[in-house]
């Protein structure tokens, strides 16, 4: 029993170590290293390539946070912190599906859309500004992601 305890406290603890690692790397290292050395389309490619992969680790980090936080509860007695943090998790496995699927898709058919424009040399404002409101969503939703990971580093 200690055994399994100790095994569902270290996973919880990897799972918030996971989460907010990559929501910093990335924000403060990956995309503005790739931003800066590449051209634009080729940051796009790149950009289309990372994105379901990060949501997707988000996504498994968030199911392993939640699986070893409910277990520990379920061995130990519910307390409000591992409510609490069991609600954390689900809410930000809500955010990293919706980004993944649908917002991503969403943002990518945007630009799409924007870029063939582009090459047509008609600039639609509406796409433009329609693709922009997504995307500072998703950046917004990341932050959000990142608060709701150091709130769990909190309940430790």
């Amino acid at each position: 029993m200690i055994m399994m305890v100790e095994i569902l406290a270290y996973l919880h603890l990897l799972a918030i170590a996971v989460l907010v690692g990559k929501v910093v790397f990335l924000s403060f290292v990956t995309a503005p290293v790739l931003a800066r050395a590449l051209d634009p389309d080729a940051f796009a490619r790149v950009v289309r390539m990372l994105f379901p992969r990060y949501y997707a680790l988000g996504m498994l980090a968030a199911i392993v946070g939640w699986a070893s936080i409910t277990s520990l509860g379920l061995l130990n007695g519910f307390g409000p912190p591992d409510l609490l943090a069991a609600t954390l998790w689900l809410g930000i496995l809500a955010i990293e599906n919706y980004c993944r699927s649908p917002l991503t898709p969403r943002i990518n058919a945007l630009s799409d859309r924007l870029k063939d424009a582009t090459q047509r040399g008609v600039d639609i404002v509406s796409v433009r500004k329609d693709r922009d409101t997504l995307h500072r969503r998703s950046v917004q939703l990341n932050g959000v992601v990142l608060v709701l990971g150091l709130c769990l580093v909190g309940l430790i």
